[in-house]
């Protein structure tokens, strides 16, 4: 398997296959459905190494979203830890993550739906014990501690729902589990690091209105014998420069990733001198929406595995600790997360273009890999993936907007010669997050029925330097819906897509670029809105406190830009509305309510416009549960199928469509 994105058996096996048949774009029968998609797959993360075995968690659709933990032993034999009752999902800053360790012997973890931290024995199926019993407490980045025997972690307390306060804290696993806070006073904590001795420990601040990957500061200080912190001390970060994961080396050093330099490059701090080990054009950081993020790891005292974002590509590679030297890894990987290591192996989640996320391990010479999990043993057919291609296009203020472009491809059909296909343009969540190369089944469900589709990397995404990434500051609302306008007008312009059929479809902030270009452009003849927001100051009134201050940057302080938060809502223009559009959402939603939808449903059905609504019970931010994920998929299937008039192959959920003309 070739690393290239345009030279793949999926091309060549599709060239030697019998003559094609032609049918209109979207009616194409896939080998892909939307009940093989969800049921069948799982999200792979937080990786955990001790001793030989090898933890992860595993997000299960089929078990109603159940996240449980799963060990590799020894001898190769995979079982799971977590008992059926439990899920362990950390919900601080309500997205999560770190929400387990491991250490002699035991698994720490939060559970979902009590968020407290519980102890179990490593065999699987052990007894659970309850830890911590603070009801209005959450906890996440749990680290073991095995000198002073105790866990460090994140809390966040919501005793008092107006003042969310959020510490660093120690939790002594002797009797009687007693909490110590090791530091509080800024508005966020995370990324506690322990030493390879237990005896120094570092982490990341950050106070509003900045996010982590805007402004955030690193401290160190020593552990004292009682397992507090002693003087604590700032190492880097703030004046405008984000940090990400600090991590000690077998030898004691405190090394760490900084955007000083305009990119997310890996520092190391030695005897107080800071220096950037491989100052590159790439990042090496990511934007800490969840906790426990890792892009490297140390296989000895000497070298690191890590893996970097170029152009919206991941790379494998090592880098030698004495001279900075950077060697690249060929790997077919073009995404890559969660790196962790151990003696001389590593473990990861790495994606192809053309196959699913799977987990990794890399032993001794680094030139040969292993497969431990796959997220879905439901191979597609090479003939039906759709390969990326990177694209970029001129947008506003002279600037440059990026994405992927996939193609209709489907190994029995072919656009007809007369045809051009349907466009799907995909807006990711965030808005500060990114789109990757690496195959998404999602997209796969859209192109393998004859859409194309394009994924988009809007101004204020990651991967392309600090300027990109905070180039949405005060455009939120303008610059990425403008971005992903003058994409989809670009392939229209080339006459790669048919320009009467653009849709337009994202998540939370995603779903709100949606509604903008939906409402203040007349580009796109439909979309679809997944937990989006209509109503900003809504939002900016009540939203968790992680992001409670974010649009401070993105529109400006509220409500001294009332007027800005009032022109950049869709549910105060809907008069400019005529494009259908499908929403959907969870009943429990924190982040962004269900009544953020209910507006814009309610203005659409008033001026008689087709509209589709379904909330689904029980479900956050984000579908996690197997029925949920169908009958959205298909939904925004059948909804488009009524709107651009194409017959749907097989049986998919018909959502209920109001105003549908007959």
């Amino acid at each position: 398997m070739q690393k290239s994105l345009s030279d793949s058996p999926a091309n060549l096996q599709a060239f030697h296959m019998k003559p094609k048949k032609t049918a209109p774009c979207g009616s194409w029968c896939s080998p892909l459905s939307a009940q093989e998609l969800a049921s069948a797959s799982i999200s792979l993360g937080d990786i955990v190494l001790d001793s030989e075995n090898i933890y992860w968690n595993e997000s299960r659709p089929s078990e109603q979203g159940r996240s449980v933990i799963v060990c590799q032993d020894a001898n190769g034999m995979i079982y799971d830890i977590t008992p059926e009752k439990f899920s362990v999902r950390s919900r601080v800053h309500e997205y999560g993550g770190g929400a387990f360790t491991v250490g002699d012997g035991n698994v720490y973890f939060v559970n979902d739906q009590d968020q407290q931290i519980h102890k179990q024995g490593t065999g699987g199926q052990a007894q659970v014990e309850v830890l911590t019993t603070r009801e209005n407490c959450r906890y996440a980045d749990l680290q073991y501690d095995k000198k002073h025997k105790q866990l460090i972690c994140i809390e966040e307390d919501h005793a008092n729902k107006k003042t969310v306060v959020n510490k660093l804290v120690a939790i002594s696993l002797s009797a009687g589990y007693e909490i110590t806070v090791l530091a509080g006073g800024c508005d966020f904590y995370a990324s506690p690091a322990l030493s390879p001795d237990c005896n120094q420990l570092a982490w990341l601040t950050w106070d509003h209105p900045d996010m982590p990957w805007e402004n955030s500061k690193l401290w160190r200080a020593w552990l004292l014998e009682n397992g507090s912190i002693g003087e604590q001390r700032l190492v880097a970060g703030g004046d405008n420069v984000s940090i990400f994961q600090p991590q000690w080396s077998p030898t004691g050093e405190l090394f760490f990733v900084s955007d000083e330099s305009g990119w997310w490059n890996l520092y190391r701090e030695t005897n107080k001198e800071i220096k950037n080990l491989v100052p590159v054009q790439a990042e090496f950081g990511l934007p800490q929406w969840v906790f426990a993020m890792s892009t490297y790891a140390f296989l000895d005292s000497g070298s690191i595995i890590c893996c970097y974002n170029k152009l919206g590509i991941w790379q494998l590679a090592t880098i030698n600790c004495k001279n900075g030297k950077l060697t690249e890894i060929d790997f077919p990987f073009v995404a890559i997360s969660g790196i962790r290591a151990r003696q001389g192996r590593a473990v990861f989640v790495g994606s192809t273009a053309d196959n699913v996320p799977e987990l990794v391990k890399v032993d001794g010479d680094l030139k040969n890999f292993s497969v431990i999990k796959k997220s879905s043993n439901n191979d597609l057919p090479l003939a039906y993936v759709s390969l990326p291609e990177q694209i970029s296009f001129a947008t506003g203020a002279k600037s440059q907007a990026h994405g992927f472009f996939y193609k209709p491809a489907n190994g029995e059909f072919s656009v007809a010669d007369d045809e051009l296909p349907p466009l799907l343009v995909k807006c990711h969540g965030g808005p500060t997050a990114a789109t990757t190369a690496a195959y998404n089944q999602k997209i796969q469900y859209w192109t393998s029925r004859g859409f194309a589709v394009l994924d988009v990397n809007y101004r204020g995404s990651t991967g392309y330097g600090r300027a990109y990434r905070l180039s949405l500051a005060g455009l939120w609302g303008l610059a990425e819906v403008e971005d992903c306008v003058r994409g989809a007008q670009y392939l229209a312009d080339k006459k790669m897509v048919d320009a009467n059929r653009l849709a337009i479809s994202g998540s939370s902030a995603g779903g709100y670029t949606v509604l903008c270009a939906l409402t203040f452009y007349d580009v796109f003849k439909t979309g679809a809105s997944l937990y989006g927001i209509s109503e900003l100051e809504a939002l900016a009134r009540d939203t968790h406190k992680f992001e409670s201050r974010y649009m401070d940057k993105l529109i400006g302080p509220y409500p001294e830009a009332k007027e800005e938060y009032f022109n950049r809502s869709p549910i105060n223009f809907t008069e400019r509305l005529s494009s259908p559009i499908a929403f959907f959402q969870g009943s429990e939603d924190k982040v962004v309510p269900p009544s953020q939808a209910e507006m814009m449903v309610n203005a659409l059905d008033k001026k008689g416009l087709p509209v589709a609504y379904e909330l689904y019970s029980g479900e956050q931010h984000g579908f996690r549960k197997a029925g949920n994920i169908i009958r959205a998929l298909e939904g925004e299937l059948y909804f488009y199928g009524k709107i651009f008039g194409f017959d749907i192959c097989g049986e998919v959920h018909k959502i209920k469509i109001r105003n549908l003309p007959q």
